[in-house]
C-alpha cells in the first residue's frame, strides 16, 4: 500500500466515517493538534526517561492516538469510554509525581534537563490541542471526556517536567521578577 493517495491534493481530508472536509476544518484541526502533541510525548521519550515514566508516557501516546480517532469520527465514537478511566490515571500519576517533589514556591521557566524542557513544550501543546477541541465543540459534538482529559494531560506534563528535573538533581528554573527600575 502506498503511503500517497493524491485524494488530499484539493485541500480535502478524510472523516473516519469516511466524508470528506476542508483541511482546515476544526476537527482536523483539533486532532492535528493531537498529533503533534503525541510527536512530542514521542520526543520526550527519547530523552530516555525511567521505565515508570516511559511506560506512562506510552499509554498517553496510546490516549493521544484515540483521542484523535473520536474527533476525526462524525458522531458519537465508541471509544469515548475508555477516556475517563485514563483521565484518572493521569490524575494518579500526577499524585505521585507531586508528593516526590517539593513545594513550588514561584512559577517556573521552561528548561532545567533536556527532557524537562521537552515536556514544557508538549505542556504548551497540549494546551493549543484543548483549545482546539474547545473551538471544535463550538460547532461540533466533541466529548466532554477528551475536553476534561486534555486539560488534565497539559496540567500532568507541567509536573512530568519538574519531577524529570527534581530525579536529575537539576533545579527548576524559577522565574524572577524584573526590578522596575530596570
Amino acid at each position: 500500500m502506498r503511503i500517497y493517495t493524491k485524494t488530499g491534493d484539493e485541500g480535502q481530508t478524510g472523516l473516519f466515517n469516511g466524508s470528506r472536509v476542508a483541511k482546515e476544518d476544526l476537527r482536523v484541526q483539533a486532532y492535528g493538534c493531537c498529533d503533534e502533541l503525541n510527536s512530542w510525548v514521542g520526543v520526550i521519550r527519547a530523552e530516555g526517561v525511567n521505565a515508570d515514566s516511559d511506560q506512562e508516557l506510552a499509554e498517553i501516546q496510546h490516549d493521544l492516538f484515540e483521542i484523535g480517532s473520536i474527533l476525526a469520527t462524525p458522531g458519537e465514537s465508541p471509544q469515548v469510554k475508555q477516556v475517563p478511566g485514563r483521565t484518572k490515571a493521569l490524575e494518579n500519576w500526577m499524585d505521585r509525581m507531586d508528593a516526590a517533589l517539593p513545594a513550588l514556591k514561584s512559577f517556573i521557566l521552561p528548561g532545567g534537563s533536556k527532557a524537562a524542557a521537552h515536556c514544557h513544550v508538549a505542556r504548551t501543546v497540549a494546551r493549543r490541542a484543548e483549545r482546539q477541541a474547545w473551538i471544535c465543540a463550538r460547532q461540533h459534538p466533541v466529548a466532554s471526556e477528551v475536553l476534561i482529559y486534555l486539560n488534565r494531560l497539559s496540567d500532568t506534563l507541567f509536573l512530568l517536567g519538574r519531577w524529570l528535573n527534581h530525579s536529575s538533581n537539576t533545579a527548576d528554573v524559577e522565574w524572577q521578577p524584573r526590578d522596575s527600575d530596570s
